[in-house]
């Protein structure tokens, strides 16, 4: 009976570790999109492509235009993306957050060229970029994090509406789970109140524009 007991005990331990170790794997792989819905025919466009969540995303995109600011590094991973997916539908696009010309020339080039956009994905960003400016004069994380991303919106906001029903993706680190407005504004967190900020005033503002 002792050694019923023992064995049972050690399969009993046996399970609840790898169910423990399933779930634990679970919640460090994050959250995963299960749908089997396709984007066949839809139109996306994506910020920051050549790399990370962005190139990733892209890869289960029907017709995507990459808009990156290295050109060199949106090429390679333009032929990635067609290698992987065999999706040839892929076109680059220039773009440099830190320059709102640049975002005005991405947006009439859209404009122009697609008639229409289903999907915007606001991905690309920076942090821990010192006291650098953007063209424009705003400190650096906030104008390509943000106003960059605001603009663009804005710029494309009757295209999305002409191609409803459409949707705007905002994509952001976890630091804003960390900033809170009317704290000190001390350097190390500036990058938690900066995410915070942006994500406040894209989710709090521009779903009043639709």
């Amino acid at each position: 009976n002792s050694r019923h007991i023992l064995y049972l005990s050690i399969f009993i331990i046996g399970l609840l570790s790898g169910a423990g170790f399933l779930a634990l794997r679970r919640w460090i792989a994050g959250g995963v999109c299960r749908s089997k819905v396709r984007l066949d025919g839809k139109t996306v466009l994506i910020t920051g492509a050549n790399t990370g969540i962005g190139k990733e995303t892209a890869l289960d995109m029907a017709q995507v235009n990459l808009a990156c600011r290295d050109m060199t590094r949106a090429r390679i991973a333009a032929d990635e993306i067609r290698q992987k997916s065999g999706n040839d539908n892929v076109v680059m696009k220039e773009l440099d957050l830190a320059s709102l010309q640049s975002v005005r020339d991405l947006a009439r080039d859209i404009q122009v060229n697609e008639q229409r956009l289903d999907i915007l994905i606001n991905n690309a960003g920076i942090m821990m970029c010192s006291k650098w400016k953007t063209e424009d004069g705003f400190e650096m994380q906030f104008g390509v994090n943000h106003l960059g991303h605001f603009l663009l919106t804005n710029c494309l906001l009757d295209l999305l509406k002409k191609s409803a029903p459409s949707r705007i993706v905002i994509v952001s680190s976890l630091a804003h789970e960390k900033g809170h407005f009317g704290q000190s504004d001390k350097q190390r967190m500036a990058i938690c109140q900066s995410s915070l900020l942006e994500m406040w005033l894209f989710t709090k503002g521009f779903p009043n524009l639709f």
